[in-house]
């Protein structure tokens, strides 16, 4: 395989940059916020998720225990 020269290697990665679609400045906050919702909404059923199964497993030791 050929080795490309330096120069023609930085103009082909300026060419695919150039191609790029970059996101709007309202499509990068849009998407971290959706981010930031779902993962507080994740967090909180496994909150609950956590509780209902501590609180049966404390239910069955204090019963059989």
């Amino acid at each position: 395989m050929a080795k490309a020269n330096p120069l023609q290697f930085v103009q082909q990665v300026r060419s695919e940059v150039g191609k790029v679609t970059w996101p709007t400045r309202r499509e990068v906050l849009l998407t971290t916020a959706m981010v930031l919702v779902l993962a507080t909404l994740t967090a909180i059923f496994f909150f609950i998720v956590d509780f209902i199964i501590r609180q049966g497993l404390q239910a069955l030791l204090t019963y059989f225990g």
